[in-house]
């Protein structure tokens, strides 16, 4: 298992889930994506993504604006 980062901070939906999509597509099982994003639609998108997709979203928090959100690739 390894760890990987995605800054989309600043940008608006869909593009955080693109951005994210297409970094999971590159990991491997178990693998873990931790997403920084602005976007306050970002939580429920998340999540939704990874309920039609299979990731596990391990973490969702927010901090001054900035929400992390925490994915094991399936």
């Amino acid at each position: 298992m390894s760890e990987h980062y995605l800054d989309v901070t600043g940008l608006k939906c869909p593009l955080p889930i693109l951005r994210a999509k297409k970094a999971l597509a590159a990991l491997v099982c178990g693998d873990v994506l931790t997403v920084d994003v602005t976007d306050a639609g970002a939580p429920d998108d998340f999540a939704a993504f990874c309920r039609q997709t299979g990731h596990v979203l391990l973490a969702s928090e927010e901090r001054e604006g900035v929400f992390r959100l925490v994915i094991r690739h399936k």
